[in-house]
């Protein structure tokens, strides 16, 4: 996510804030759908900035698939 791009937009820009990054190139895009080898979209990461979420975020990964999270501790204590 480039945080810079989501506030030059907040201000008036059109600027892609989303980095795919492969072996081969970097792609910028405000939606990149994650696509599994049969060709279905099981996830997708969205910005939405004239639609938020209720919360008020912009970004986020959509998925109707299970999602299981992991605690992960970052040298010098703080937990992510």
């Amino acid at each position: 996510m480039n945080q810079h791009n989501i506030r030059s937009n907040a201000k008036g820009a059109d600027l892609p804030v989303i980095t795919v990054k492969d072996y081969r190139e970097n792609r910028k895009t405000n939606r990149a759908d994650i696509v599994n080898t049969q060709g279905d979209v099981v996830a997708a990461v969205v910005y939405s900035p004239d639609k938020p979420l209720p919360c008020g975020a912009k970004v986020w990964i959509e998925t109707d698939l299970q999602v299981e999270t992991k605690k992960i501790v970052i040298s010098g204590g703080c937990d992510v």
